[in-house]
């Protein structure tokens, strides 16, 4: 971005001319929409002509966007116009899979926010300090806002504030900025009310200046698809409060929404592995547990796999691991939500009186390969509670494998250096929770919300429902959900 600040800074005394580069930046983002914009559009791209050509030293750009409102494809062409003008962007997204999608829809490269901002303190050392950002006149453009959290929890990584950090590292920069993109009526991160990088007064409480767009008005193109229609009734009923009753799904007016009930399941899903593969299908449930009964029952009777683990089964990771990437310069550490494929199944081992597989890996998000140990006895366990309950008497058992230390930290190092202590945990990855497949896309996308009681009809019930929705490319199959439900 120097070209644009340095013109700015020098326009800024010669209004004529600094409106005449203002209309050209924004006609150059216009000119790469493979469309009319809407009205709603139009202004946005103003303002982004505006937020680009400010000489405020730290700003930030708030664009908040329902499904099929067009924002990723406002965002795409602004991409594409700053590459042309030859000025300098970076895109990040929360999560392996949100990046993935990102860099598909913009065509250009993109990074998870962990992997661009933080870096290792020490070899050996499991945690993460804030990098210096070396970048200049850039514009960090981040999708999939809402899933950024900032509860403090996060210790491995900085101050465990993601939001926070992300800010102090951005501006750190030469003349660095950020533009946040995402939809509010998406879940929030885990343990949180609300979304807090959507919130232009938590932005504002960083000394940012603000500026802000709201897509709210769907596409004529968009309303054609099932999928959006749906979504766009929900967010709407979620807007109104109108959220006590199971919602209504009109699926008799399109071909890519469609209710699926349990003597048609295991068809459709061997149908949709057979039309796009499995690595772009999903099941997506409400709980560990259901997940567990859905990979299990997939993997038995949609795929005919006897043995506990095969080659090609899909996996996705369920804690942070910095352990088997250790050999790997190009890998920082295996995140939380990886999905990985077993390329083959190397050697079972039983230690501490737990079960254990060494595995040859490939990431689907990142295709880089992997030997790595995983934890079975995780494979199948049903709450975080469950898995928590494992890892402290993993714990207890590997420390007392070192009588010969007396020392508390001399003990821990031992513990955190142990090959068994830091197995993968794992999920098999054919079906998730909501929460594990938000960022993601798929292009069929199964949903299962279960048994939903009057007292949970609610509005988080229908962000989840939202969510799960709008995970879909191309299909989405409704499973099991009640006959009033159906239109």
């Amino acid at each position: 971005m120097l070209f644009i600040r340095f013109l700015s800074k020098i326009l800024y005394v010669l209004p004529i001319f600094a409106y005449m580069l203002h209309h050209f930046i924004t006609s150059r983002i216009q000119t790469e929409l493979p469309f009319e914009p809407t009205e709603q559009q139009s202004v946005l791209l103003e303002k982004l002509g505006e937020f680009l050509m400010s000489v405020e030293p730290e700003k930030v750009f708030l664009l908040c966007g329902y499904a099929g409102t067009g924002k990723t494809s406002v965002i795409s062409a602004l991409v594409r116009a700053m590459n042309a003008l030859q000025q300098k962007t970076m895109l990040l997204a929360p999560t392996g899979r949100a990046a993935k999608v990102i860099a598909g829809y913009s065509g250009f490269p993109a990074f998870t926010i962990h992997k661009r901002i933080y870096r290792q303190k020490a070899l050996g050392d499991f945690r993460f300090q804030l990098a210096d950002n070396l970048f200049t006149n850039t514009l960090f453009i981040v999708d999939e806002a809402s899933m950024i959290s900032n509860t403090g929890m996060d210790g491995e990584f900085g101050s465990g504030r993601l939001l926070d950090d992300l800010v102090e590292f951005v501006y750190s920069g030469d003349g660095c900025s950020l533009l946040l993109l995402g939809d509010t009526a998406q879940l929030p991160p885990v343990m949180q009310p609300h979304s807090p990088a959507l919130e232009a007064d938590k932005l504002a409480g960083y000394g940012l200046k603000v500026y802000s767009h709201t897509l709210t008005h769907v596409v004529r193109q968009a309303l054609e698809s099932g999928i959006l229609y749906n979504a766009t009734r929900l967010r709407e009923s979620i807007a109104e409060n109108d959220t006590s009753a199971f919602p209504v799904f009109n699926v008799a007016d399109f071909t890519d929404i469609k209710h699926v009930d349990g003597a048609e399941l295991v068809d459709e899903i061997q149908r949709a592995y057979n039309g796009v593969g499995v690595e772009d299908t999903i099941v997506v449930t409400r709980s560990n547990k259901r997940a567990n009964i859905y990979n299990n029952g997939i993997r038995g009777r949609v795929m005919q796999k006897e043995d506990e683990l095969t080659n090609g089964d899909l996996l996705m990771v369920t804690k942070n691991n910095y352990f088997w990437n250790k050999p790997y310069k190009e890998i920082d550490f295996i995140a939380n939500g990886d999905i990985l494929e077993i390329m083959r199944v190397r050697k079972h081992r039983e230690m501490y009186g737990f079960r254990f597989a060494d595995l040859t890996l490939r990431s689907l998000d990142y295709n880089w390969e992997i030997d790595a140990r995983i934890w079975l006895d995780v494979l199948q366990a049903e709450s975080p509670a469950q898995v928590n309950e494992l890892f402290q008497k993993l714990f207890q058992y590997v420390a007392e494998d070192y009588p010969e230390l007396t020392n508390k930290r001399d003990i821990l190092r031992a513990v955190y250096a142990n090959e068994y202590f830091n197995a993968l945990q794992v999920k098999f990855a054919y079906a998730v929770t909501c929460h594990k497949a938000q960022g993601g896309q798929w292009k069929k996308v199964f949903i299962d919300c279960g048994q939903i009681s009057d007292e949970q009809l609610n509005s988080d019930f229908y962000r989840w429902m939202y969510t799960a929705l709008t995970r879909a490319s191309e299909s989405v199959f409704l499973v099991n959900f009640p006959k009033e439900s159906k239109k």
